[in-house]
C-alpha cells in the first residue's frame, strides 16, 4: 500500500491524547452496554465477500439483541492505511479492522486489544487449532493482537497454452527459478508476449521481490528488524538474476512495461493463491509452489489480520464478535476466499469445497503443504516509510548499466536509520 508515514510512536501518542479527551459519550465499553452499533473496516468491495460477512454479523445479532448494528465499512484497498489511522487520530476509530503491513506499528503503539485469552476461554473456539507460522506476524510475547484471518501463499501461474505456443515443457517436481527465466525468455522470443511477472511489483513495491529473493537465501533485514542485510551476497546474487531477467535475456518485462497474466499476456506469474478468482478460462493454466531457488525450495506468504481497535467505543462486545467471526464454522465458510490458519480445515479437500477455480490437488501442493514452513512479506513498523525510501534507493537498480552492489548498499544507507529507531 502507498501511504503516509505514520510511525508507532505518532500512533501511540495519538492514541495517549484521545484517551486523555475522555471516549465518547455514545455507548459503552460494558459487556452490559445496550444499543450497541459496531463498526468493522475492511478493504474488500467484492459482493459476495460482503455478503458473507453480513449474514455472519446478522447471525450474530440474533442472539446478541443489545448489538443493533454491525457495519462493514469497506475502504479503497490504495488509501486503507491512510484512512484507517487518520480515523483512529480523529477519536473516530472503528471497534474492528482489518489490517495488513500496519499491524507492527499498531501492536507496537499497544493500539489492539489483546485477544489470546477471550479466544481461548471462547466454549468451542478451539485456539490449539491455529498454525503457528500464520499468528506469529500478529503476535507480541505470546499474545495474539489479530486473528490472521487470510493466509495466502504466493504461488507460481503457469499459462500452458503460451508455453505450447513456445515449444517449451516444464517439470513443476523439479522447477527451479533458472527454468522459469529460460522458458520465459523463450516465450517472448516466440510470441511477443512476456515470461515472468512478479505480480504488484511494477518497479514499486519492491517487498513483493521476496517471492524471488528468499529462493537465494536473502532477506531485507536480520530477524530481529535492527539490521538492513540488502548488501548480503545471497541478495547480490538474487538481484543480478532479476536483472538479467529484465535486461539480458527479457525473460521479465523491464521497466515501463505491463503485462497482464491473467489477461494472457505472461507465461508465469507469482501472485497469490487467491488470485485464482481472477481466471476467466481464456487460456489454459496450472498452478504450482514456488520455483526453487540456490538455497533449495521455500514458501512465501500474504496475509491479512482482524483486530479490535483499543480506541474503539465498544471493546468487550467487539472482542465477543470477532471469537464469533472466526470460530471454526464461520472460518469454514470465510476458508471459500480467504485460506485459513485453522488446522482443522487446511486440507486440499476442504479448501475445494467451495472453490470454483481450483482443484483438491492444486491447493493442497499451493497452499496447505506451504503454510508450515512460510515467511512472509517483509514487515516492519514505519511500513510506509521504509518501502518509500526503499523504492527511491532502488530506482538506480532499473537501468541496464546498474551498479548492482552498490544500489543495494545504498538501500541500506536509506533504511538503516528506520530500523534502527
Amino acid at each position: 500500500m502507498n501511504i503516509k508515514p505514520f510511525g508507532a510512536l505518532a500512533l501511540a501518542t495519538t492514541l495517549a491524547l484521545t484517551a486523555a479527551c475522555g471516549s465518547s459519550s455514545t455507548g459503552s465499553e460494558t459487556g452490559n452496554a445496550t444499543d450497541v452499533a459496531l463498526r468493522m473496516t475492511v478493504w474488500t468491495s467484492n459482493d459476495a465477500q460482503l455478503k458473507l460477512l453480513n449474514s455472519i454479523g446478522d447471525a450474530y445479532r440474533a442472539d446478541h439483541p443489545e448489538v443493533t448494528s454491525i457495519t462493514f465499512e469497506s475502504l479503497p484497498f490504495a488509501d486503507y492505511n491512510t484512512t484507517l489511522t487518520t480515523q483512529i487520530a480523529g477519536g473516530n476509530a472503528p471497534d474492528l479492522a482489518w489490517m495488513g503491513d500496519l499491524s507492527k506499528d499498531l501492536i507496537a503503539a499497544d493500539a489492539l486489544v489483546g485477544l489470546t485469552d477471550k479466544l481461548k476461554a471462547t466454549e468451542g473456539w478451539g485456539y490449539d487449532d491455529l498454525v503457528d507460522s500464520a499468528t506469529a506476524e500478529f503476535s507480541r510475547d505470546g499474545t495474539l493482537y489479530a486473528y490472521p484471518f487470510s493466509n495466502s501463499p504466493f504461488a507460481l501461474y503457469v499459462n500452458t497454452d503460451l508455453l505450447a505456443a513456445a515449444g517449451q515443457k516444464i517439470d513443476p517436481a523439479t522447477l527451479t527459478w533458472d527454468q522459469v527465466a529460460a522458458a520465459g525468455a523463450a516465450v517472448h522470443a516466440k510470441t511477443g508476449k512476456a515470461g515472468f511477472v512478479i505480480r504488484d511489483f511494477d518497479y514499486k513495491s519492491w517487498n513483493t521481490l521476496a517471492t524471488v529473493w528468499t529462493g537465494w537465501g536473502a532477506a531485507a533485514w536480520s530477524p530481529d528488524g535492527k539490521t538492513c542485510t540488502f548488501g548480503s551476497p545471497q541478495m547480490r546474487q538474487a538481484f543480478t538474476f532479476l536483472h538479467d531477467a529484465a535486461f539480458t535475456t527479457k525473460a521479465m518485462p523491464g521497466p515501463g512495461t505491463t503485462a497482464d497474466f491473467f489477461a494472457g499476456d505472461a507465461a508465469f506469474t507469482i501472485a497469490q493463491v487467491s488470485r485464482a478468482s481472477l481466471l476467466t478460462g481464456s487460456f489454459k493454466f496450472g498452478l504450482y509452489p514456488l520455483p526453487a531457488g540456490p538455497a533449495g525450495r521455500y514458501a512465501v506468504l500474504g496475509q491479512a489480520g482482524v483486530g479490535v481497535l483499543a480506541s474503539g467505543k465498544h471493546k468487550d462486545q467487539a472482542t465477543d464478535f470477532l471469537a464469533y467471526l472466526t470460530n471454526p464454522a464461520n472460518a469454514e465458510k470465510l476458508a471459500q476466499f480467504f485460506p485459513p490458519p485453522r488446522k482443522s480445515l487446511l486440507t486440499g479437500a476442504k479448501l475445494a469445497a467451495n472453490n470454483k477455480v481450483l482443484n483438491a490437488a492444486q491447493l493442497q501442493a499451493a497452499v496447505v503443504d506451504q503454510l508450515p514452513g512460510a515467511v512472509t512479506l517483509p514487515n516492519h513498523t514505519s511500513p510506509a516509510e521504509i518501502a518509500q525510501k526503499g523504492k527511491t534507493a532502488l530506482d538506480a537498480m532499473w537501468k541496464a548499466d546498474a551498479d548492482i552492489p552498490a544500489v543495494l548498499d545504498s538501500v541500506c544507507a536509506a533504511i538503516q536509520p528506520i530500523l534502527s529507531k
